[in-house]
């Protein structure tokens, strides 16, 4: 987004262009500075430059990790794209299951990078580079991370004026379009707040929000909310109602543009499918907003977690013997509660408190969507401690830092961001998150610390010149809530017979494997 401003310091440098696309800038950048130019460059990109001097292919990915990349070797050939189904196209890439990839989507309710569901190809993680040159595939090397950045950060006292020119910055930034830009606008303050510094810059943009007749009259129904923002900043405000028959009708489409599998993204789809019919092709999200400013519960539950049980589990009865315990002696909480059994061996550590916060299903849980011996070599390879821990190197020095990194790079990298990429672009929308900014982060970071409970968000609220309506800014903090589980009763049984929602995920494989049957082991 700052390509404007490269080609400008370019060509005082002497460069000449022939147009004003952000592509010749790319390339005028990489002739001056090779790779380094990776630190210059603002937004979301997934890039592949070959250099004919050099012989040598760079490839990188934006810090946040926003667009996807993946690649595949194979029979000594590299194959890159934007989506794993490109890949799979190829007859020469295995669709063989990773069970790495597959006990990762039961986990997380989403595969987690730079595992993918098969073993043949994997993602470039964020904010990192390959190079491919006569001697090879080259391994990932990482150039920038939210950890990282929040971990340089150092502290600074709260300054929410600092925070609002930044997110004013942000916001010109992510505007730069030779279309109309529009807006996905809920009932919450995220979204909102993305309207009014819409409204700020001079914009008044079409908004889209979702309506669901089963959500009507409950607090769940966040059409009245967001019309009161929509109001509020002038937008051309679009209610779509979808219905289960729509869903229904959609969810082959859905399964075909999911490319990996996802527990979620079904608000993506059909808020993406609103601002297509509004006839643009480019819109702004509030996403991101929850892991920049501490607005989820888990910047409370996982540090207290941590703390009260850590030393728990580290006695020498914890874990699997203490599981069997509690199932014989209170079977009836952990029917209503089954992540209780979790809670004698996970919070010994940073990394287990999160996958107990953040988990669909715990490790300890996998026999019941897969076959065993596949769930075991599934988590040998993935190691999901040792992936949730990668996030949080380096350390913030601080718990609002650490789950700042944790659920950027855990939940909104592998779920969030990939959602709202394959839904926007099987629309033709491209999605942009000004909320989710590396230049933004490094803004904020330095204030993290001083991010309370209730105090991010506010700071969030405040920065359009012109206030939020009272019912958004005093509207409990709810999800985006989409009633996905009623319309899909009855379909799909004979993957799973569990009417609860957290074995979903094995819902959703069987028309993504083709087959209806899940992979066993060899």
């Amino acid at each position: 987004y700052n390509y404007a401003a490269l080609q400008a310091e370019l060509e005082a440098q002497g460069v000449r262009f022939r147009g004003h696309s952000d592509t010749e800038v790319l390339l005028a950048l990489y002739a001056r500075d090779g790779d380094a130019m990776l630190d210059r460059l603002r937004g979301m990109f997934a890039i592949a430059i070959w250099d004919t001097e050099r012989q040598r292919l760079l490839l990188a990915r934006d810090p946040y990790g926003i667009k996807p990349l993946y690649v595949s070797v194979a029979d000594g050939v590299l194959r890159f794209a934007s989506q794993v189904k490109a890949l799979l196209a190829d007859p020469a890439v295995s669709r063989d299951i990773d069970p790495a990839g597959l006990a990762g989507f039961h986990l997380f309710g989403s595969v987690p990078e730079p595992f993918t569901l098969y073993r043949a190809i994997s993602a470039v993680p964020a904010g990192h580079r390959m190079v491919v040159d006569k001697r090879g595939v080259g391994a990932a090397e990482p150039f920038a991370s939210v950890a990282g950045c929040i971990a340089a950060a150092g502290r600074k006292p709260l300054d929410r004026d600092a925070i609002h020119a930044a997110l004013r910055d942000s916001m010109r930034h992510h505007l730069v379009a030779d279309v109309e830009v529009g807006v996905f606008l809920s009932g919450g303050v995220d979204s909102g707040a993305v309207l009014g510094l819409m409204h700020d810059c001079g914009q008044m943009p079409q908004a889209a929000t979702l309506r669901f007749e089963e959500f009507e009259g409950q607090h769940s129904d966040e059409t009245a909310l967001a019309a009161a923002s929509a109001a509020t900043y002038g937008a051309r405000h679009h209610i779509r109602t979808v219905t289960a028959d729509e869903f229904r009708a959609d969810l082959p489409a859905i399964f075909d543009a999911m490319d990996q599998p996802s527990v979620d993204g079904i608000n993506s789809w059909f808020v993406s499918k609103a601002i297509r019919e509004a006839g643009l092709k480019v819109a702004l999200s509030g996403l991101g907003g929850d892991e920049l400013l501490a607005g989820y519960s888990t910047f409370q539950t996982v540090p207290a977690t941590h703390s009260r049980f850590g030393a728990l589990s580290r006695l020498p009865f914890a874990g699997g013997a203490a599981r069997t315990l509690l199932r014989t002696l209170a079977p009836g909480l952990l029917r209503r509660n089954p992540k209780a059994a979790g809670l004698f061996d996970l919070p010994a550590s940073w990394a287990g408190t999160y996958l107990l916060r953040r988990a669909v299903l715990l490790p300890f849980e996998l026999d019941g969507v897969m076959d065993p011996a596949l769930a075991a070599e599934g988590l040998a390879r993935l190691d999901p401690l040792g992936l949730i821990d990668r996030a949080l190197s380096p350390d913030a020095g601080h718990d609002v830092g650490r789950v700042a990194a944790l659920e950027s790079a855990m939940y909104m990298r592998n779920q969030l961001l990939r959602d709202a990429d394959w839904a926007g672009m099987a629309h033709s929308l491209e999605i942009r998150v000004p909320l989710v900014d590396y230049t933004l982060l490094g803004a904020v970071a330095p204030m993290m610390h001083a991010l309370r409970p209730g105090v991010g968000k506010a700071v969030l609220a405040s920065a359009p010149s012109t206030p939020l309506p009272d019912a958004v800014l005093n509207r409990p903090k709810t999800g985006f809530s989409v009633p996905v589980m009623s319309w899909a009763r009855g379909r799909a049984r004979h993957v799973v017979d569990r009417s609860d929602s957290r074995y979903w995920s094995a819902r959703v494989l069987a028309p993504l494997l083709g087959d209806g049957n899940l992979p066993h082991a060899a």
